[in-house]
């Protein structure tokens, strides 16, 4: 059954995970880790859940390891412990992790019961909220997932200490895309407080949930929260591959920049909206320039994007700020515009 999870928030965060021996009643309790929440996360965790004992499981950090072979890795040490259905998972970490590890528990002896810890912004705000899971295959971003919620989604903004910059400005991309696609007055708060986006993360969180409850698998009003993914996660993937790999924010953000030209040019979206988002986040990111080689390569990957239909590529179009339309389809001349729109913005 898909449901929008409690949300948590500091103290009370803190008061669950205390408590969570009595909250869930688990035969064992497993943390999941990759290397670098271990040694800059796991600490405060281990603060809060006191003298409750649990056994670490560690991957790797990065969308590289994305991956069915870390999967099998997860269930290989669940299996080596002799996990039970009754077994706790408690999922430390950013997006790749809580993504990654949501499926692997979701997955083993048909569904072992999980709880978010986001660790990065990205997580807090969009990842770890929604249900959605996955990992990557063949080259695809999440190509291969399903809907299962956690128990509880866990948001304590201490973690956020560990972050450098580039990795928050990498989560409050999903920010501005909330306020885009649903609330103007979310994008001018943010644009003002963009020094301390923390201080807008319920509101963030809020939105996408008030979304999520409205379309829980994603038929209809769900995908306007693709806004600037279908072409970001093509870019995304395309430069993981590079020497300069972008963060999921920074390939959204592109995402962002190039569907609000399509937007604005073949829809509603004014020219005014239009230099409003542009300014703002070519200002906010340093962006690469997208070669032709770059184009052509986003163009055949946005081929197997999830919410194609058909031999249709669907995107999301503004209306306006706030205002989003889902199931939107463009001319190879309208996403060869937007490319050039796009590489004028980011020369530098």
């Amino acid at each position: 059954m898909i449901h929008t999870p409690v949300l948590f928030y500091q103290v009370e965060a803190e008061s669950y995970l205390r408590s969570l021996d009595s909250i869930a009643e688990y035969s064992q309790l497993f943390v999941l880790t990759d290397e670098n929440t271990h040694t800059h996360c796991l600490p405060l965790l281990n603060g809060f859940l006191g003298d409750q004992s649990y056994i670490e499981i560690q991957i790797l950090s990065g969308e590289v390891n994305k991956t069915i072979s870390n999967c099998e890795y997860i269930w290989s040490q669940l299996t080596a412990y002799q996990a039970d259905r009754s077994a706790l998972v408690l999922l430390l970490g950013g997006g790749v992790l809580t993504d990654m590890g949501a499926f692997a528990a979701s997955c083993y002896k048909r569904g072992l019961r999980f709880v978010n810890i986001p660790t990065t912004l990205l997580a807090m705000v969009d990842a770890s909220t929604g249900s959605k899971t996955g990992i990557d295959f063949k080259g695809l971003k999440n190509h291969i997932g399903l809907f299962s919620s956690p128990l509880a989604t866990l948001i304590h903004q201490d973690f956020l200490r560990t972050l450098d910059l580039r990795q928050l400005k990498s989560g409050v991309c999903e920010m501005f895309k909330h306020g885009l696609i649903a609330s103007a007055k979310h994008w001018q708060l943010l644009k003002t407080q963009i020094d301390h986006p923390e201080q807008l993360i319920a509101d963030s969180v809020a939105l996408k949930v008030e979304i999520v409850s409205q379309d829980p698998t994603e038929k209809g009003l769900r995908k306007i929260l693709n806004f600037g993914h279908t072409l970001g996660h093509a870019l995304e993937t395309y430069f993981l591959n590079t020497e300069n790999p972008l963060l999921h924010g920074e390939a959204i953000a592109a995402g962002i920049l190039l569907e609000s030209f399509l937007s604005a040019h073949y829809g509603s979206l004014s020219k005014t909206e239009l230099d409003d988002i542009s300014f703002t986040l070519n200002a906010y990111y340093a962006l690469p320039q997208l070669s032709k080689k770059a184009q052509e390569a986003v163009v055949l990957l946005m081929s197997h994007d999830k919410k194609n239909h058909k031999d249709a590529v669907n995107f999301v179009a503004l209306m306006k700020i706030g205002e989003a339309k889902y199931d939107i389809t463009y001319t190879d001349k309208a996403l060869q515009e937007a490319f050039d729109f796009y590489n004028t913005l980011t020369y530098r």
